[in-house]
């Protein structure tokens, strides 16, 4: 389970995905070439074995970047897993680098600052699902339980 947030061209002033019109067309990031060199200058330590996917390793928390294999890149896919309030500049610093805004998907928030309140609803919700799956593995969600 994952937190995702969406790197895609915004604009500056956009608050919320609700805020987006119905037609909104992002431009595009950048060739994939491109968005590697932003990637790489941005976070020296990435792994980019897999040109359509990175992965950033912090000490509590992994960053899997989602790049695909489109060209050019039209938005990226960040899936934040673990803890710790640290992964927060390393999202924002990716999302600027790449010149693009960093969606939280699970509020539809465009995260600005470090502002940790999407990530800490996100890990008790986490938290809550693994906590029942442990007290009921027939309540883990998928094909052999609820």
């Amino acid at each position: 389970m994952s937190w995702d947030v969406l790197l895609v061209p915004v604009p500056d002033d956009l608050e919320s995905m609700d805020q987006l019109p119905a037609d909104f067309d992002p431009e595009v990031v950048g060739t994939i070439s491109e968005v590697h060199a932003a990637l790489r200058s941005a976070v020296p330590d990435i792994g980019l074995g897999d040109p359509a996917w990175g992965e950033v390793m912090g000490p509590t928390w992994v960053i899997e970047v989602n790049i695909g294999t489109e060209d050019p890149v039209r938005s990226i896919m960040l899936h934040v897993r673990g803890g710790g309030d640290d992964v927060l500049p390393v999202v924002l610093t990716i999302a600027r680098a790449l010149g693009c805004g960093a969606i939280d998907l699970s509020t539809g928030d465009v995260l600005r600052t470090a502002d940790p309140t999407g990530w800490h609803a996100f890990q008790a919700y986490r938290d809550q699902i693994m906590t029942a799956v442990q007290q009921d593995p027939a309540a883990q969600p998928g094909p052999s339980g609820g």
